[in-house]
């Protein structure tokens, strides 16, 4: 087994030099994503990969990918994100969250994201409490 942190290394600094062909070595060909916050959003396939960041890296040319926290467990990688760029609109991307990927043969094989854009604004603790609870307005 390879170190599975070097595999992500691989794919972040791919990522920072906009090279598709480079993230793309670092997928098995039958990955498979998750959000399973989102599960509409889940895919299988190297080429949905390819799709999903051509698309990304054409229309924010200044995109950039910071690790701010990373931890392996055996072929698990657990790697916490903050990506920023400028979208195709000239709005900002922030994107933070966490990745989960499992490594076979020195590449992902599956992966497990856990991101989204940043809410700058929006409901504070207290009504995000109320709304998960059910519970109605003050």
């Amino acid at each position: 087994m390879g170190d599975a942190r070097a595999v992500m290394d691989r794919l972040t600094a791919a990522q920072n030099a906009h090279d598709l062909e480079g993230m793309l070595a670092c997928f098995h060909d039958d990955y498979r994503s998750e959000k399973p916050l989102f599960p509409s959003r889940s895919f299988q396939g190297i080429d949905q990969v390819r799709a999903n960041w051509s698309a990304l890296l054409t229309a924010m040319p200044d995109f950039h990918a910071e690790v701010l926290r990373s931890a392996a467990d055996g072929d698990t990688v657990f790697r916490e994100v903050h990506w920023t760029a400028t979208k195709a609109d000239g709005t900002p991307l922030d994107e933070r969250g966490v990745l989960i990927a499992g490594v076979r043969d020195d590449r992902i094989a599956w992966g497990r994201l856990y991101t989204d854009e940043v809410e700058p604004e929006g409901a504070d603790i207290d009504a995000t409490v109320r709304r998960m609870a059910g519970a109605p307005e003050p």
